[in-house]
C-alpha cells in the first residue's frame, strides 16, 4: 500500500504554459454584467489577418476553446437585439470590414460551426491600429448604457457598439422595490434625479424613505429633488436638516457629500424670492 501511494503522487500532473493563456475579462456597463473568457494568441514574427487568419472564412475569434461571452440582460449589438445569456464569437474577418457572430453553441470551432445557430451576426469596420502582440479582447468607452467591445490583434481593432437599456431596468427595479428599503428607495430617487426625469416617482421615493428614516443621504435627495421642481422654499429645510444630521453623525462618508451639501443649500437659498421689504413709517415732528 505504501508503494502504491508513492507511485501515484510520482505520477502527479505537471501544469506547463500555454502558448495561447487563457483570460477573462468583466465589466459592468450601467446594470448589465458582461463577461468574455478567451485564449490570447501571440504574434511570434507570424503575418496574422489574410495569412494566418484567412480572409473571408468563419474563425473561432481566438485559440483553444472558443471564446464565450455572457450577458446577464438583454442588450443592443450595433442597434440589433442580442438576448441575455451565453454565446461563442465567432468572426468572419475581412481586410475592411468583419462579421462579428453569436452563435448558440458554446462548442463551435471551424470544423462544426454552423449558420443555423447563430444567435445574431453584424457587420463592423475594422480599424488599423498600432502593432498588439498578443490577441485582446476588451471594453472601452464606457457609460451607463454604452461601450465597445474592442477584437484587437496585429493592426486591427474591431470595435462592436453595445448598448444597454439601462434607464428601463432601473426604473423595472424601482416599481418592485419594498417600502421597507430605506437605502433602495433612496437610491431609486437619486438615479432619476440624476437622469432629471420622472421627478414626481423621484419625491415618491424620497418621501417614503424619510418617512421610514431620515438621513442626511434621503434628506439631501429629497431637498435637491424639490429644488429641480423648483419648490426652494420646500427644499432650503430639508438641505439644512440634512447638513445638521451629517454634522452629528459619526459616518465618515458625509466627508465626501458635506460640500456638496454645503454649495447646494447656499445655492437653494439664494433662490428663495426676497421678502417684500416694510414701508418705513414717517417721524413725527
Amino acid at each position: 500500500m505504501f508503494l502504491l501511494c508513492v507511485g501515484a503522487s510520482t505520477f502527479a500532473q505537471v501544469r506547463t504554459p500555454s502558448p495561447s493563456p487563457a483570460a477573462t475579462v468583466m465589466q459592468t456597463v450601467g446594470v448589465t454584467d458582461l463577461t468574455v473568457k478567451y485564449s490570447r494568441p501571440s504574434m511570434r514574427g507570424r503575418e496574422i489577418f489574410g495569412k494566418l487568419i484567412a480572409f473571408d472564412k468563419v474563425w473561432r475569434t481566438g485559440a483553444n476553446q472558443a471564446t464565450q461571452i455572457e450577458i446577464s440582460t438583454d442588450i443592443m449589438v450595433e442597434g440589433q437585439k442580442l438576448a441575455a445569456g451565453k454565446y461563442a464569437i465567432m468572426s468572419i474577418p475581412g481586410a475592411s470590414e468583419w462579421t462579428v457572430i453569436f452563435n448558440k453553441n458554446l462548442g463551435v470551432n471551424e470544423g462544426n460551426y454552423k449558420e443555423a445557430e447563430d444567435a445574431l451576426r453584424v457587420k463592423v469596420a475594422a480599424a488599423a491600429v498600432p502593432a498588439v502582440q498578443s490577441f485582446t479582447i476588451g471594453f472601452s468607452d464606457i457609460t451607463d448604457s454604452t461601450a465597445h467591445l474592442n477584437i484587437t490583434w496585429e493592426k486591427t481593432n474591431v470595435a462592436v457598439k453595445l448598448m444597454t437599456e439601462t434607464a428601463t431596468l432601473v426604473e423595472t427595479s424601482i416599481d418592485k422595490v419594498t417600502e421597507t428599503s430605506n437605502s433602495q428607495m433612496t437610491a431609486g430617487a437619486n438615479y432619476l434625479l440624476s437622469k432629471g426625469k420622472n421627478l414626481d416617482k423621484a419625491l415618491m421615493l424620497a418621501n417614503q424613505a424619510t418617512g421610514l428614516k431620515e438621513t442626511f443621504r434621503n434628506l439631501w435627495a429629497k431637498a435637491q429633488i424639490l429644488g429641480k421642481l423648483g419648490r426652494f422654499a420646500e427644499a432650503v429645510p430639508f438641505a439644512q436638516k440634512a447638513l445638521d444630521l451629517g454634522n452629528a453623525s459619526n459616518d465618515p462618508s458625509f466627508g465626501f457629500m458635506k460640500d456638496a451639501i454645503t454649495k447646494g443649500l447656499g445655492d437653494m437659498t439664494a433662490k428663495l424670492p426676497a421678502l417684500p421689504s416694510l414701508p418705513v413709517g414717517k417721524k413725527k415732528k
